[in-house]
């Protein structure tokens, strides 16, 4: 992947541009949740030193690629890498910027929070609706010795198109071949029971409510809100709680070298790796309309990469590896 239009000196003097006279330029992004703790986190931090205003507005990860691929923003951001040839028609530049991981939240009296085990396949029969009630067998014969209640479970997931409906079901389609068949792998989904919230943060505001009730969420959302996770069964047959080491241990076989940096991180090998990781990718138009704003907002995205990694780490996102940044940076140039 090459970058034309870019190079290291309009972003040098973007920057001194950006800092003459105490201006700021505005630059506004829009898409993931899943990345909105961590972006709001850098540009409050940034803005003192480069004079970047960010306005980041967490729409879901299939309104940020629309909204990029319309002009209607300086930047997109999706947990779902975009397919290569809209990029190229597009002339959009796509790269990764953290490294994260959703978790499965429950509510469940009795319960306490990591107590719980599921694997991929009894998770898609709970997520079909095909299990319906917390003591069913299956859920049983994964956790002996704990009492089960006898209550219905309540599905909440994402309504609207979510990166984290994306990561959950390519992760279940890789355990189930039902859910592939039936259900199959998209941000937005034919959801045959349960209801919908808005993203990670309806899922965080809703569960603790429902009783009974099982969702998924960014784990910067689990972790402000205190909300009761699991263990799944990863793929080298151990269960793990979603936390920093897991998702660190499941980012560590990714293979960067695939075109656009579209790499698939759920399901990885490893004895620690949790199965549901995910990068959320920032995109950025290149046309002419748009130099200086894309210009600006490589300018932030550089200052993150340097500056950004304890900030990331404090909201439970894993920091690319350097040799990543390293490659991303040097494309901005040629």
């Amino acid at each position: 992947m090459r970058v034309n239009r870019m190079s290291l000196m309009a972003l040098a003097m973007t920057a001194t541009c950006l800092r003459a006279g105490n201006a700021e330029t505005a630059v506004v992004g829009t898409g993931s949740a899943f990345a909105a703790p961590i972006y709001t986190k850098w540009a409050e931090q940034e803005k003192p030193s480069a004079g970047i205003a960010i306005n980041y507005q967490p729409s879901g990860s299939s309104v940020g690629q629309i909204q990029v691929l319309k002009g209607l923003t300086d930047f997109g951001a999706s947990d779902v890498p975009m397919d290569d040839r809209k990029l190229k028609e597009a002339d959009i530049l796509q790269f990764p910027t953290v490294i994260g991981g959703y978790a499965v939240v429950v509510n469940l009296p009795g319960i306490a929070s990591g107590q719980l085990r599921l694997n991929g396949p009894v998770l898609a029969d709970i997520f079909m609706g095909d299990i319906k009630l917390w003591d069913d067998a299956r859920i049983a014969n994964l956790n002996p010795g704990i009492s089960l209640p006898k209550l219905a479970i309540s599905l909440l997931y994402h309504a609207g198109g979510s990166g984290g409906t994306y990561a959950i079901s390519r992760y279940l389609a890789k355990h189930s071949d039902v859910w592939r068949d039936k259900m199959g792998v998209g941000m937005t989904l034919n959801w045959p029971t349960g209801a919908g919230v808005k993203g990670s943060y309806g899922a965080a505001s809703t569960i603790p409510m429902t009783v009974g009730g099982i969702g998924y969420a960014e784990l910067s959302y689990v972790v402000a809100n205190q909300l009761s996770t699991i263990q799944i069964q990863n793929r080298a047959g151990r269960f793990v709680l979603p936390n920093g080491d897991t998702f660190a241990a499941a980012a560590e076989s990714a293979d960067w070298t695939v075109p656009n940096y579209a790499v698939d991180l759920t399901d990885m090998p490893g004895e620690q790796s949790w199965p549901i990781v995910t990068a959320t990718f920032v995109l950025v138009p290149r046309g002419a309309s748009k130099t200086a704003t894309s210009n600006a907002t490589l300018q932030f995205f550089k200052w993150a990469f340097a500056h950004g990694d304890d900030a990331a780490r404090s909201l439970q996102f894993v920091p690319l590896p350097e040799k990543v940044k390293a490659d991303i940076s040097k494309n901005w140039s040629n």
